[in-house]
């Protein structure tokens, strides 16, 4: 029901490490002195390290094997305090790396959220809720598990392989050769298997997405789900995205496997070399006995990095994967101009003496919301501050579309529009969308209460909270809720009626007193006892304001100053309801079929 290609998000394309981690970096630059604390610390513990089967060469050597034990409480105490001064160094790196790790989440996260709230409302769109949160959430924590797997101490890693690789030519160049003719075929099987695993991760990140967003749709949608008795199907659709997920996962847990396995394997082989060529050589007298028991050690110490690595290289094609994602979110450059743009919309006809400016303006508006499927169509409107205006049409036609250019929502395809005298793409958005007031059909309320759902935690506009919600009729139900203004609202205001919710819409919108108030269908949601009450609290909201007005039901705009008739992204009509009931077209029809009233003159309807 939801996932039929078009909220399957997008598998990002290849992309080089090189770039990604170089990127990447930069979140690391204000923590820049943790890295050199911990590139400080990788030294001693690889120091730590080394030290160890050197340690026991001498004890076997020296002590053991010549029955000379007085030594050996000396060597052992070194080798305690080398395990010791080791576990701190590894305590001190781990714990460094997991707190940078949790600081560069956390701006990554800021910056992510700072830019979808920047987006325009065409990238909403199209782009699922729940890939955005995957985004947001998942996506940033497997950069955690990056820091986690310790992505910075892959350089100790590879200082301790070049270390152990140093010593045993140092100590034996023949056994150290026999022992690393298994290191070619290793590094053929990780690079094999690193292109492998990044592609499953990104089959992985973007089915997690796809995952995500039909849980979000189908717990939002829960009522109509069980109102239609949909939930055999939607268990269906979520049993194959759930499968999906799962499957995606396969390729990553076989690859993953199968690398721990080589390295296993080989490391054995190695060791067994190591015997079957040392051995040979204690027999002919050129290698000692601990100095194969060390090479043993540095041969299980070798490989454990690489083990690790292998297991580092999973998360860190996740980590890939996952930046891939980020970052291709963030290079998203659909954001609306902040202003400061030229001018597009030519000047209007000359004023006649004593006319007054238009103070909003559309000027030949052409707008689509996918590519030249035009919703508006050359529209063009005057409104002089103070006027009341209805827009009315079927559904659909582009009523809705008018306010949200007037908002900057979305910016017009051709002409333009001007407010004030100014187009409203030189000015700024936040100075714009400060000067206009909007009320949705719909209305949205945050978690928290009922005054901060009214003030929107805007500190200079809470003193007028009752007040606005006394104009609007909103504080006769608020003053009856047990704790009033400070009342929880659930998400979504599930806790409230839709009235209800409406009501202190309004009286948010009241609240901010804007130049120019905006109403899509508001009154659409409320009963007729509050409908009345809103009616009386709007003729005091409207006096002295610019108000657009987008109402089906036509009793509740009979007294606008003019009503723009809109068919098919067009203005077809406009005037007043008695100009246009008097005219009889398309106004005159739509008021006909609303209130059955097919049988009355022109002259006779609405009067």
């Amino acid at each position: 029901m939801h996932f039929q290609g078009i909220y399957a998000d997008e598998i990002v394309g290849k992309a080089y490490d090189r770039r990604l981690l170089w990127r990447f970096a930069g979140y690391l630059r204000p923590y820049l002195w943790l890295v050199g604390v911990v590139l400080c610390i990788l030294p001693l513990t690889t120091a730590a390290k080394l030290a160890q089967p050197w340690l026991i060469k001498q004890a076997i050597d020296n002590h053991i094997v010549t029955g000379d034990l007085a030594g050996l409480p000396a060597i052992a105490a070194y080798f305690l305090l080398l395990i010791l001064g080791e576990s701190l160094l590894s305590f001190l790196e781990v714990w460094l790396l997991q707190y940078m790790g949790q600081r560069v989440m956390q701006d990554i996260r800021l910056e992510l959220f700072s830019h979808v709230q920047r987006l325009s409302a065409s990238f909403f769109d199209r782009t699922p809720s729940g890939s955005l949160v995957t985004r947001l959430t998942s996506d940033v924590e497997v950069l955690g598990e990056m820091f986690a797997a310790g992505i910075i101490t892959v350089v100790g890693d590879f200082l301790l392989l070049a270390g152990i690789v140093g010593v045993m030519l140092w100590m034996n160049l023949q056994l150290s050769l026999v022992t690393f003719t298994v290191l070619p075929l290793l590094f053929w099987i990780t690079f094999t298997f690193r292109r492998r695993m990044r592609g499953a991760f990104r089959q992985v990140r973007a089915r997690l997405a796809n995952l995500n967003t039909f849980i979000s749709e189908s717990i939002s949608g829960v009522a109509v789900v069980q109102l239609f008795n949909r939930q055999r199907q939607e268990m269906e659709e979520f049993t194959r995205l759930n499968g999906s997920y799962r499957d995606a996962n396969m390729p990553v847990i076989t690859w993953d496997a199968a690398l721990y396995a080589a390295v296993e394997t080989l490391s054995s082989v190695a060791v067994g070399l190591l015997i079957w060529y040392g051995s040979g050589e204690i027999l002919a007298g050129s290698l000692t006995f601990g100095a194969l028991v060390a090479f043993i050690q540095y041969i299980e110490k070798f490989f454990a990095p690489i083990r690790d690595l292998s297991a580092k290289y999973s998360v860190m094609q996740g980590a890939m994967a996952a930046l891939e994602r980020l970052f291709n979110l963030l290079d998203c450059n659909e954001v609306l101009a902040e202003g400061g743009g030229e001018r597009q919309i030519p000047p209007g006809p000359p004023l006649s003496r004593g006319e007054e400016l238009p103070f909003i303006r559309f000027h030949d508006v052409w707008f689509a919301y996918n590519n030249d499927d035009y919703v508006l169509k050359g529209f063009g409107l005057e409104i002089r501050r103070g006027e009341t205006i209805a827009l009315v049409g079927e559904s659909g036609g582009g009523k809705t579309t008018v306010t949200r250019l007037l908002s900057r929502l979305y910016d017009v395809s051709r002409g333009g529009i001007e407010l004030d005298g100014s187009d409203l793409k030189t000015m700024p958005l936040q100075g714009l969308r400060r000067r206009i007031g909007i009320v949705l059909q719909d209305p949205y309320l945050f978690t928290g209460t009922v005054e901060e759902n009214i003030c929107l935690g805007d500190e200079s506009v809470r003193p007028r909270v009752r007040g606005a919600a006394a104009l609007v009729g909103a504080e006769r139900f608020i003053e009856k809720l047990p704790a009033g203004y400070g009342e929880e609202v659930r998400e979504r205001g599930s806790n409230f009626s839709v009235g209800e919710r409406q009501l202190i819409s309004f009286a948010r919108a009241v609240a901010f007193d804007p130049e120019i108030l905006v109403l899509d269908e508001a009154t659409a949601s409320v009963d007729s006892e509050s409908e009345r009450l809103i009616q009386e609290g709007l003729k005091g909201l409207m006096a002295g304001r610019t108000t657009l007005v987008v109402a089906h039901r036509l009793s509740t705009i009979r007294d606008a100053d003019r009503i723009v008739v809109i068919h098919r992204g067009e203005k077809v009509e406009e005037g007043s309801h008695d100009e246009l009931m008097a005219w009889g077209g398309v106004y005159y029809r739509l008021h006909q079929l609303q209130f059955r009233e097919a049988g009355s003159g022109p002259g006779q309807s609405g009067r």
